[in-house]
This record gives C-alpha cells, sequence and structure tokens, in this order.
C-alpha cells in the first residue's frame, strides 16, 4: 500500500469487485457518467464490465488492479498488465463527481510508476475508443502518442456494450516510461 497527494494505492482484492465494477459502470455508462466527462453514454449502452470481468484482471498472475482510495472510500482504479517488455493500462475509471480535478494525473502517474518498478518495463500501452478525441488528447497531454493502429471493437459480445455506432474501433496508444 502507498500514500500519494492523500490517496492511497493498493491491490484490489476479491471484496472490492462490487464497488469496483460500481465504479467503472459510473464513470462511462448511464445518466450517472454524464457527470463526468469521461462518460461513453452517447455511444455505448449496457455494461462497461461485470464482476466476471473485474475478478479475473485480480487473480491474473501478470495483473494488478490498483484501487485509489481517499478518506477510506474508493475513488479510482486502473488495470496494469505485465507484457513483456510493456505495461497495458486499463479499466482506468474516476468517480465522476471528481473528474477534472487534476486526480487522473496523479493516478497515472503513479501506475507507471510502479509498473516501471514493478516489472522494468519500458513502455505503457492502452487503448481507446478512437472517436474519443477529447480522451485521447489528454493522454498525449501525460505523454501518450496515437499510433495509428487499430483493432476492432468487440461487436456483438454484450459484455462489452451495446454500441450505438458501426464505427466504433480502439486505437493503440503508447508512451515510453524513461
Amino acid at each position: 500500500m502507498e500514500t500519494t497527494a492523500g490517496l492511497t494505492f493498493r491491490d484490489a482484492t476479491d471484496a472490492d469487485v462490487d464497488t469496483l465494477v460500481a465504479l467503472v459502470e459510473s464513470a462511462y455508462r448511464g445518466d450517472d457518467s454524464r457527470a463526468g466527462w469521461t462518460t461513453e453514454a452517447d455511444i455505448l449502452e449496457g455494461q462497461r464490465t461485470d464482476p466476471e470481468g473485474v475478478l479475473a484482471v485480480i487473480k491474473s498472475p501478470d495483473s494488478r488492479l490498483l484501487t485509489v482510495e481517499r478518506e477510506g472510500q474508493v475513488v479510482a482504479c486502473c488495470q496494469l498488465e505485465h507484457r513483456g517488455t510493456y505495461a497495458y493500462f486499463g479499466m482506468f475509471a474516476v468517480s465522476p463527481t471528481l473528474q477534472g480535478g487534476g486526480l487522473g494525473k496523479v493516478i497515472i502517474a503513479e501506475a507507471e510508476r510502479i509498473a516501471r518498478e514493478a516489472w522494468g518495463v519500458t513502455e505503457m500501452h492502452m487503448t481507446v475508443i478512437s472517436m474519443r478525441e477529447d480522451l485521447i488528447a489528454w493522454y498525449e497531454r501525460r505523454g501518450y502518442r496515437r499510433t495509428g493502429r487499430m483493432t476492432p471493437f468487440p461487436y456483438g459480445d454484450e459484455r462489452f456494450g451495446l454500441p450505438q455506432r458501426d464505427d466504433l474501433q480502439f486505437e493503440l496508444l503508447v508512451k515510453p516510461l524513461v
């Protein structure tokens, strides 16, 4: 457990699953997500994740699901997955009512530090829905670069939501960790 800027970072446990599912859903889907700027409610309905998906990340030997607390309350989370020379960053969620206050910057910087120190990786990778220009711009300000490498959205797999458009795809963003 590490403390940075009044935040406590720890690895998620089985007991955190329901809280983390609710956090991720609130940050991306439904009306609650509209309180923040990371909402996907206009392009995707349905779920963003489920208890099985969160538990799989917690149990994976190559992943860490960082849980971020402030004053004993879970306010954010992110997944780090060790993939050889790089780490994958995903499942990043900040409580919608706390978005826009600098919390995300602190969390992503700490996640990068943890990945670099724990695994010795030299890059962080992530995928973002390519049409999310505002979100991609935020990551670019943190040092991530667009690669132009696209992967298709998993249409037909309701575990990832119900697309409201037929042109969704993910773009790979990469940042050197030096």
